[in-house]
Formats: structure tokens, C-alpha cells, sequence
């Protein structure tokens, strides 16, 4: 009994000791294997994936991917724009116009006498100054920015975010299409980079830059609204289907670039509507390199020329024209392009057009509507074989049309 007791009292602080025993490995591997982890910055680390209750409490589970976080500090459109923003220039230009003459009566020796010299001294010419916005292409100093910004200057001065200030000489302008090429001579000039508008769709991000009313470097963003807005659609006169944006675009901001979520331009912002909000429109970068390629290599642009007037049909179109008394024919289709005037002497009228003829394929895509038609035939060069597909008299038939180029004065 004496002997069973002496064990019983030794047995339990033996236990104790085998389990601080125990405890201090642990605790020692657990050290090691720490020392022995990689390094790692917090930005490295993996970020920790949020785990549903179930998952948390199951040993077994599957461990989830991390999903790393995006940078609090980062914007893309902060981005794009230290991007592009250095080669986006302000435009000043002045030209010299002649004032308006003098009422007749201020002639009449009775109102001289009142007058005098003050009649004589006015000014018969006035300087006239204008603003807008611009974006540097290439190294050698070519610069797009609008027609209308630099119609009829004198002089043009170029400012660069920089701070620069150069000379600008216009190497020509374009008012069919509104672009205008403008040269400067200079060293470390920055350049943008120029994207494309051909996969654009509408709800995709819209940056515009430029130097609205005065205030250089302005930044505003939106999304691309609307795409292919026919010129009649935005009641301006230009051969281009613009880019619709709600980028606030204000007066100065002509010229300037459209730019996508990555900094590249799509387009040239150009047209405003008159008392409209959140409307502003844009020309697509592929039709701007094109007119400028042409502006700087010649200082003048040649386009592709039918001789046309055409009518986009359908049913109403139709009866109306047909209920005219003018009309001499009659129209059987209610959709195509009706050519309502083949002018004479034209690449048209010599390849056998004629008035009344319905426009269906032009190149073998359908046309609905005028303004596909002039779209087609704007991206051609003089020169190329055009293959128009009409109905003519319940007949389908092909007429091949070399395109002439588009006349200063032209009715069609």
C-alpha cells in the first residue's frame, strides 16, 4: 500500500513535466519555421479572400484563390492623361478682315460736319482672334486640330503645356471633313498615341482634353453615347460620321483629342449643338489621319466623286415622289438610295447612272441609306472602280464607276 501511494504522488508531477516538455518543442518549431519563411513586402503578400462561415469552421475545405486588390491611388483617367495630356496644344490664331463700310449717310457732307476726322480715322481692316485646341502627331512637328480653328489665319502660335510657345504654319485645311494640319519646328516635342474607333461601343469611357473657353489643360470625361451620327443628323455640313460623346466639349475645345480608357486618341472633338447639354461629337481618328496624311503631303486633300443627288427611300419618300407633279418617273421601291440627279459629265453620267435609278450594293454591301453611300465612296481614292448595283425598271443591274475627283464648285 505504502509503495502505491509513493507512485501516485510522483506520477502527477511527472506529467507536468512531460507536457511543459512538450509545449517548449512546439513553441521551438514553430520558431523555425518562421525564421526559415521568405520575405515578403506587403504588396507581395496574397491577399486574403473573403470565406463563408461554413468553409471557415470545415478543416477539410478547399483553400479559395486570392484576389489580389486593386491600388487605392490608382485612375485611369489620371492615367490616360499624363498619357497624352503634354501633347495636347492650345492654338491662338488671328486674321485680318476688312471692317464694314461706312453707312452712305456718314458721307453726306451735312453728317461730316458733325464727324470730321473721326470718319476718316476709322479703321478700314480689324484683327480678328480666335482659340482652340490641337494634339501633336509626330516628331516632326504635325499637329490635327479643326479646320474652322485655323480658317483664313494669319498667324498661328502654338502652346504647349510645357510652356512653349511656337510658330505654327498651316499646311492646309479641310472644311468637307474640318481638319486642318498645323506645323512647328522644335526638339522633344511629345507625341500621342493614336488608337482606333473601328471596335468603339457606346457605354465605353470618353476623355476629351483641350482648352475650352479660355482655361488651358482642361479635362473632362464621359462615355461614348452614340456612334456613325450622319453630319444632316447634327445639322452641320461635313462629310463625316462622328463620334457622339457626352465629354463636356465647350468652344476652344475644338481640335482637341477624344482619348479611350488607355490614353489613345479615337477621335477629334469638333461639332457642338447649340444650346444642347451633354451632347458633343467627335471625328473618327481613321477619317482625320487620313485628310491629314493628304494635307501634309500635297496641302490639299482630293476625294473620290460621282456626280450624284441621292434620297434615302421608304414608304413615305416614295408616295410623296410619286404623288409629285414634278417627278418624271415613278418610284417602285421602298428602300435603297434614289438617285435624284445624275449631273452631267460627270464619272456617273459617263458610266450610264440615270435618274430614277435605286441604289441597292455599293462594292457589294447594301446601302439604306444616302449617307452609307457617301461614306463608301469618301474612304475611296480617284481613280478606283466603284461598283454600283441598281434596280432600274423591275431590272437588277451592275454599273462600274470610276471615281473622279470632287470638284471646287459642284452641285452634287
Amino acid at each position: 500500500m505504502r509503495d502505491s501511494n509513493k507512485k501516485s504522488r510522483y506520477k502527477q508531477p511527472l506529467l507536468y513535466l512531460a507536457l511543459l516538455v512538450i509545449g517548449a518543442l512546439i513553441g521551438a518549431l514553430a520558431v523555425v519555421a518562421k525564421t526559415n519563411l521568405p520575405s515578403a513586402s506587403v504588396s507581395t503578400l496574397p491577399q486574403i479572400a473573403s470565406i463563408s462561415p461554413a468553409m471557415a469552421t470545415d478543416s477539410s475545405a478547399t483553400k479559395v484563390a486570392a484576389i489580389p486588390l486593386p491600388d487605392a491611388n490608382y485612375n485611369f483617367i489620371a492615367q490616360a492623361v499624363n498619357r497624352t495630356g503634354p501633347a495636347v496644344v492650345r492654338i491662338n490664331a488671328s486674321r485680318t478682315v476688312a471692317s464694314e463700310p461706312l453707312p452712305d449717310m456718314l458721307n453726306d457732307p451735312f453728317f461730316r460736319q458733325f464727324f470730321g476726322d473721326e470718319i476718316r480715322r476709322a479703321p478700314k481692316e480689324r484683327i480678328e482672334r480666335g482659340t482652340g485646341s490641337g494634339f501633336i502627331i509626330n516628331k516632326d512637328g504635325d499637329i490635327i486640330t479643326n479646320a474652322h480653328v485655323v480658317d483664313g489665319a494669319d498667324k498661328v502660335t502654338v502652346i504647349l503645356k510645357d510652356g512653349r510657345q511656337l510658330e505654327g504654319k498651316v499646311l492646309g485645311a479641310d472644311p468637307l471633313t474640318d481638319v486642318a494640319v498645323v506645323k512647328v519646328s522644335a526638339d522633344n516635342l511629345p507625341v500621342v498615341s493614336l488608337g482606333s474607333s473601328q471596335n468603339l461601343q457606346p457605354g465605353e469611357w470618353a476623355i476629351a482634353i483641350g482648352n475650352p473657353l479660355g482655361l488651358d489643360n482642361t479635362v473632362t470625361a464621359g462615355i461614348i453615347s452614340a456612334l456613325g451620327r450622319s453630319s444632316g443628323q447634327i445639322g452641320v455640313d461635313k462629310r463625316v460620321n462622328f463620334i457622339q460623346t457626352d465629354a463636356a466639349i465647350n468652344p476652344g475645345n475644338s481640335g482637341g483629342p477624344l482619348l479611350n480608357q488607355q490614353g489613345e486618341v479615337i477621335g477629334v472633338n469638333t461639332a457642338i449643338i447649340q444650346g444642347a447639354q451633354g451632347l458633343g461629337f467627335a471625328i473618327p481618328i481613321e477619317t482625320a489621319q487620313r485628310i491629314a496624311k493628304q494635307l501634309i503631303d500635297n496641302g490639299k486633300v482630293t476625294r473620290a466623286y460621282l456626280g450624284i443627288q441621292m434620297v434615302t427611300l421608304d414608304a413615305s419618300t416614295k408616295k410623296q415622289i410619286n404623288e409629285s407633279e414634278n417627278t418624271p418617273f415613278k418610284v417602285t421601291e421602298e428602300k435603297g438610295v434614289l438617285i435624284a440627279k445624275v449631273v452631267p459629265d460627270s464619272p456617273a453620267a459617263r458610266a450610264g447612272l440615270k435618274t430614277g435609278d435605286v441604289i441597292t450594293k455599293v462594292n457589294g454591301e447594301e446601302v439604306l441609306s444616302a449617307d452609307k453611300v457617301q461614306q463608301i465612296v469618301e474612304g475611296k481614292s480617284v481613280g478606283d472602280r466603284i461598283q454600283v448595283e441598281v434596280k432600274r425598271t423591275n431590272q437588277t443591274i451592275t454599273i462600274a464607276v470610276e471615281a473622279g475627283e470632287f470638284p471646287k464648285q459642284s452641285p452634287g
